[in-house]
């Protein structure tokens, strides 16, 4: 993963407004010298085609991703269309990481349980490690460096 070559990400989503979807965004931001490049866009909405339409354009979208990225609240608000696009990146062989809801107050469906990769919480590490090890297969070892002063 480099400038030249970002990891493709799609965020899941249902062509609305959410915090989650925003917010995975601002956690990736925050990570120094993390490439990505998102294929996910919620604001390009079918204007006619109903269900068959916005599915197509939910697969076109996922197609061009390495991983999909999966907050788990929206499984609440839509379980049909989450579930979906959990289907679309398993015919694709793309990967699943599931992100907790923030604050830890929406039971995680058993289906998310099933098919995602790894689930992680709101962290921007654990959420960029996953990423690169589930789409890249890079491993990596971080450690956390804590300095004690012993005056």
């Amino acid at each position: 993963m480099s400038e030249k070559n970002p990891i493709c990400v799609f965020v899941a989503h249902l062509f609305s407004e959410n915090a989650d979807y925003q917010r995975v965004f601002e956690y990736l931001e925050s990570r120094d010298k993390f490439f990505y490049k998102n294929t996910s866009n919620p604001d390009n909405i079918p204007t006619g085609g109903g269900a068959d339409a916005l599915r197509d354009e939910l697969r076109e979208q996922i197609k061009l991703a390495e991983i999909l990225i999966l907050p788990v609240s929206l499984h609440a608000e839509n379980p049909d269309l989450v579930e979906y696009q959990m289907d679309v990146a398993g015919a694709c062989n793309i990967p699943v990481l599931a992100i907790k809801s923030f604050g830890g107050t929406v039971m995680i469906a058993k289906i998310i349980l099933d098919r995602a990769e790894n689930i992680v919480d709101w962290n921007d590490r654990a959420i960029v490690d996953g990423i690169k090890k589930y789409a890249r297969g890079e491993i990596t070892s971080q450690w956390e460096v804590i300095e004690f002063d012993m005056d």
